[in-house]
């Protein structure tokens, strides 16, 4: 499919600054480039050291450092990367200036968009719609927050082609259109140091359904503490199905003793049995599959290729990740988890925790729920690290009740250590941060690949 007139026509003649040279930004640049090969470009990004001598192009104005975002009102077009904020920008911008690869794909293709979002769940959820709909045959592509740039897979498109989109709220944030498939799994504190508040976040998130139309589906948690009155207040899609652990009004997914049950206004019309469903352990992956279903479900699929699919789907890396047995220790590697309930999630999944890892970068999140939750559900043996850690250790030290064992470290090799020293055999060792991984890594998929190398590294020394 060639490349939708609206997108260029957006594009053309427009002075534009590409905000943000990470992974999309790039691809930005490679995009505009292609299509408006001498159109003078500006390029911004707070890295000093960012390498500009790479790119033999004379048409590219570079501003880097720490002023890299002033003066952003010079430009008709603002390309936005997820990673930036306008929270420090000390002026008023006009946000019909800003725009985005999520935004532009979205006003362009949303009739074939499967969106997807959340606080925590969406990577999962997102790939199992995918897998799902990839077994059964359907043309299908994944992009988004996942690690795919909207603009890579335009020329992949079709009529036919469905897009499952995972979207964060740094994607959402200043979208005008929303996708016509949407999914809303969760809402937790989370990128408070992004957005300033829980409010402003909620707002963002609110973006996946905010713009569609009344024949549109909009797929939502009814157990979350916020969701629901959120979708009250703002009478938001109509069309739509609700997925929880109870029955509701109109269509629901409800999970009651591991069968998923898809009633409307009570009435039963089909069953999911995962009582023998391992590939994603713990309750809070029921979520996740209720949301897939009825995605699957209202783009057509059958029963049958949907029990397949979810057979066949393996889980994705450092979300309640396996990596294996060393000296009868059971290791799991869960560095997804940036927030307290992930973490909370995790440890009620796996069930037989000896050892925790929390702590990392501190964004300012509340953890009172977290320590709540391990003075009443003791970890025999606990690891606080990085600043969030530390947080953690002192707003816990005066309740009492610490665990048997603890240290506070920031050194991996050493948390490994401690782990073979402390971890009884037949039990697990379980990397849940409840925090980001800035304080030491690039992202967490670098924690736990280090944590993985650490272990395994360790392990060929006993």
């Amino acid at each position: 499919m060639a490349v939708p007139d609206y997108i260029l026509q957006k594009i053309q003649g427009k002075k534009i600054i590409i905000l943000g040279f990470g992974k999309e930004g790039v691809s930005t640049y490679r995009f505009i480039r292609k299509h408006f090969p001498d159109m003078p470009l500006t390029i911004a990004d707070g890295n000093a050291n960012l390498r500009t001598d790479e790119f033999d192009d004379h048409k590219i104005k570079f501003v880097t450092g720490e002023k890299y975002d002033q003066n952003l009102n010079n430009y008709d077009l603002i390309f936005k990367t997820p990673g930036i904020s306008f929270n420090k920008i000390n002026y008023w911008i006009d946000n019909e200036r800003i725009t985005s690869q999520t935004n532009l794909f979205l006003e362009a293709y949303h009739q074939q968009v499967i969106g997807v979002t959340g606080t925590k769940g969406k990577s999962t959820t997102a790939s199992l719609i995918y897998h799902i709909l990839h077994e059964a045959g359907r043309d299908v592509l994944l992009a988004g927050n996942i690690g795919v740039p909207f603009f890579d897979i335009i020329e992949k498109m079709t009529d036919d082609t469905l897009v499952v989109a995972e979207l964060s709220a740094h994607q959402l944030e200043f979208v005008h259109c929303s996708p016509d498939y949407a999914v809303l799994l969760n809402l937790y504190q989370e990128h408070l140091d992004h957005f300033n508040s829980f409010n402003n976040y909620i707002i963002a998130k609110m973006n996946i359904t905010k713009y569609q139309k009344y024949e549109n589906f909009f797929v939502y948690n009814g157990d979350d503490e916020h969701i629901p009155d959120l979708v009250k207040q703002h009478e938001y899609n109509r069309n739509r199905c609700i997925f929880g652990t109870k029955p509701y009004n109109g269509l629901y997914a409800c999970c009651i003793d591991q069968v998923i049950h898809f009633a409307l206004n009570g009435h039963v019309e089909d069953e999911y049995n995962l009582r023998n469903y391992h590939n994603l352990p713990g309750t809070h992956n029921y979520y996740n599959i209720m949301a897939a279903i009825a995605i699957c479900r209202r783009v057509g699929l059958s029963h049958d290729d949907i029990m397949s699919g979810l057979r066949t789907f393996k889980g994705l890396p450092n979300r309640i990740e396996f990596v294996g047995q060393f000296k009868g220790i059971s290791f799991y590697n869960d560095s997804i988890s940036t927030i307290p309930e992930a973490t909370i999630a995790a440890v009620k999944a796996l069930r037989k925790v000896d050892t925790l890892i929390i702590g990392g970068y501190d964004r300012g999140i509340e953890y009172g729920i977290l320590i709540d939750f391990l003075r009443e559900n003791p970890v025999p043996n606990l690891v606080f690290t990085g600043p969030a850690g530390k947080r953690i250790f002192n707003e816990w030290k005066p309740q009492g009740n610490l665990p048997e064992a603890y240290i506070l470290e920031d050194d991996f090799r050493k948390i490994v250590d401690f782990i073979f020293e402390k971890t009884e055999e037949g039990r697990i060792a379980l990397l849940s941060p409840a925090a980001a991984s800035y304080d030491q890594f690039k992202n967490f998929e670098e924690r736990g690949r280090i944590f993985k190398q650490y272990i395994i590294e360790k392990s060929k020394t006993l």
